[in-house]
């Protein structure tokens, strides 16, 4: 089992990439431990506050938060950060090469039940001729990412990540503090016969997502032809490394259940890392009208309709849509 360094350094990663990303990992090595330690450490339950997003913070987003912006901004390397626990932006070294966004601690409401949880990351290039403090420069599309992961703290704590050369899983070794490669390629098979969704909102999808879901429940009996098995662990890690283990579709499509937040997942901190992961194991990810990664952002925090996963099933949720 090989160390994270040798790997990228072979892939050609640029050395002041790899020494990011290490530094990005050693905070999550820091929110393994945290984690672990649940109430024994007294960072379970809410505080009396709100994130950018209008939902309640758990202590853990906030010790989470803390802790990768200062070793992240710490580097030298980083130009700005942009955080889904931010209200905005927050400038680094002025002559930085890159920018990075997170979602700190990913199904945060997991926490108190002792549910999977994780940390999603993207790596972006920094444009040289903007300064630090302008939110601009993180409006650019997915296909513009440099690296992308997430660190899944489950009974093994777990690490997906790409540089554009494939997705690879390692696992952390606590005997001596590092991730070790575990999985050199993740491979999501074409098809799939499970799907992962909140069958709790299904009243309030568009009718594509709804005809689309309708005919998996009908199994073998209905248009599909076969029986599906549905899965959901209400945190994006945990359902998107399922699929990169063995395949499936996972989606959080747009709803009406609350007009002003017709989408769940961020854009720049969920769905743009996500997919670019899941396109390099051989899967696709989609709107349902557009690839994902091709959307330009227009604010750091906007939200977007997310499917993804094995490729066949994307597409054929895609159709539904285009009918």
């Amino acid at each position: 089992m090989r160390r994270i360094s040798p790997v990228l350094q072979q892939d050609g990663v640029d050395s002041d990439l790899i020494a990011l990303i290490k530094t990005i990992l050693a905070a999550c090595r820091e929110i393994s431990f945290r984690v672990s330690q649940g109430e024994l450490a007294g960072v379970l339950g809410s505080t009396l506050g709100e994130n950018i997003q209008g939902e309640t913070q758990k202590k853990l987003d906030i010790i989470a938060n803390e802790l990768l912006k200062e070793v992240i901004l710490e580097t030298g390397v980083v130009k700005a950060i942009s955080s889904e626990e931010e209200d905005d932006t927050v400038a680094g070294n002025p002559n930085g090469k890159y920018l990075v966004t997170f979602d700190p601690l990913d199904g945060s409401s997991n926490t108190d039940i002792n549910s999977l949880i994780g940390t999603i990351f993207s790596i972006l290039p920094a444009p040289a001729d903007k300064d630090a403090a302008d939110a601009s420069m993180f409006l650019q599309p997915g296909t513009a990412q440099l690296a992308a992961g997430y660190v899944l703290y489950g009974p093994s704590t777990m690490l997906a990540l790409t540089t554009g050369k494939g997705t690879r899983i390692y696992t952390l070794d606590k005997t001596y503090g590092g991730f070790l490669l575990t999985e050199e390629q993740a491979t999501i098979p074409k098809y799939t016969a499970e799907f992962a969704i909140n069958m709790s909102n299904q009243r309030y999808w568009q009718a594509p997502m709804q005809a689309y879901i309708n005919d998996l429940l009908q199994g073998k009996d209905g248009p599909r032809g076969k029986n599906y098995n549905m899965r959901w662990i209400a945190a994006m890690v945990g359902d998107v490394h399922r699929v990169l283990c063995r395949g499936g579709i996972f989606a959080y499509p747009r709803d009406t259940k609350d007009a002003n937040k017709p989408d769940k997942l961020r854009l720049m901190y969920e769905a743009n890392p996500m997919s670019f992961l899941v396109e390099q194991a051989g899967g696709a990810s989609s709107t349902g009208y557009e690839r994902i990664m091709e959307v330009v952002p227009v604010d750091i925090h906007q939200r977007i309709a997310v499917i993804l996963g094995s490729k066949h099933e994307v597409e054929s949720c895609v159709a539904y849509h285009q009918r």
